[in-house]
């Protein structure tokens, strides 16, 4: 059965696998301290024009994102998201368990703006209140939005007006580069952001995730931070070898830009079909509200989530692609979609 349940059901892009098998059976030193994981961090500097960027390397994403959040705040301290943020969703309270509030602002497109964020902090004023000295935002978004640069410039601006760090998380970094609609580069990210992760086990790597330090506030003693949360990863090789064969010749936007073009079939196959989204996506998540009849025969012929339901009862639908979904795979979605529909 065709599958757009998600975008890391698959093992490895090809390249990454080739890699791997590559580096097999070579012996180096363990926990990130090698030769590949050196290079890697190196690539990553170059990208982001940061010389000075302090790279470390995480397996899963709610690890990165707990390790980081958990590392930059006071106990007294709170982090601000969009309501939809993955850290207020789909973390099972990961980073209240911490001991650090998420304070997750209402988004219909599930991006955070300046004036969200000065509300926030006019409401939180005393120390009555927990002190919001984060922002988090991803991109990808959790529904499949991407920010601009303008935007990002402003949320930047807006963090060094209150004195606030900015942490993206770049978990779909590579569907965020693939679209059409993208303007930031991966300079603007080493401009415009205090710390981000770069996504490998949703665009493409077997696992692993990089955390790009920039800020330097931020980088003393982070590595305490990743022992004692578990983080420090002791094949990180396997980490390394995969971001450089990622981020080597634009594989990794390369990835991004063909997931997107199969998503954005599927998108307009199911608007021919009469069925409306609730977002505007360009990437590789696609949102559809149908009845759950609807949903329970097309899950017939093809993989999807349910994300549960939108405001007038109809059930939210995701279809998502990775690096292995198809243009053509997608328009056989359709087709089988079609005629069980008939």
């Amino acid at each position: 059965m065709l599958s757009f349940l998600n975008d890391y059901s698959e093992g490895g892009h090809p390249k990454v696998m080739e890699d791997l098998m590559e580096t097999n059976g070579e012996s180096t030193v363990g926990y990130g301290f090698d030769p590949y994981c050196d290079k890697a961090r190196e690539i990553i500097s170059k990208k982001l024009k940061q010389e000075n960027t302090e790279t470390w390397f995480f397996a899963g994403g709610t690890l990165t994102n707990l390790t980081v959040i958990a590392h930059v705040l006071k106990p007294h301290q709170a982090v601000i998201t969009a309501f939809t943020g993955h850290i207020n969703v789909h973390e099972t309270g990961a980073i209240e368990a911490t001991g650090h509030k998420v304070l997750g602002l209402p988004s219909e497109d599930g991006k955070l703006t300046p004036k969200m964020i000065e509300d926030c902090l006019a409401y939180h004023e005393d120390f009555f209140f927990v002190e919001p000295k984060m922002i988090y935002i991803s991109n990808t978004t959790e529904v499949g939005t991407i920010y601009t640069k303008k935007e990002l410039m402003n949320l930047k601006a807006c963090c060094e007006k209150n004195g606030l760090y900015l942490f993206m998380d770049g978990a779909r970094l590579a569907y965020a580069f693939g679209a059409k609609e993208n303007d930031i580069t991966w300079e603007d990210l080493g401009k415009y952001t205090d710390v981000l992760f770069i996504g490998g086990t949703k665009c493409g790597a077997m696992f692993g995730e990089a955390v790009a330090i920039i800020h330097d506030d931020l980088k003393k003693d982070f590595k305490y931070s990743i022992k004692q949360r578990g983080g420090l990863f002791a094949k990180g090789r396997l980490i390394g070898v995969q971001f450089i064969s990622l981020l080597q010749e634009n594989l990794y936007e390369e990835i991004g830009r063909k997931a997107n073009e199969a998503a954005i079939v599927l998108r307009d196959g199911l608007r021919e079909l009469g069925f409306t989204s609730p977002y505007d996506s360009p990437s590789n998540q696609q949102f559809v509200l149908m009845t759950q009849e609807e949903f329970e025969k097309i899950s017939s012929v093809v993989l999807c989530g349910a994300e549960g339901k939108w405001r007038d009862g109809r059930c939210r639908i995701r279809f998502v692609t990775g690096w292995k979904n198809t243009v053509e795979e997608a328009k056989e979605a359709i087709e089988k979609i079609r005629e069980v529909l008939a």
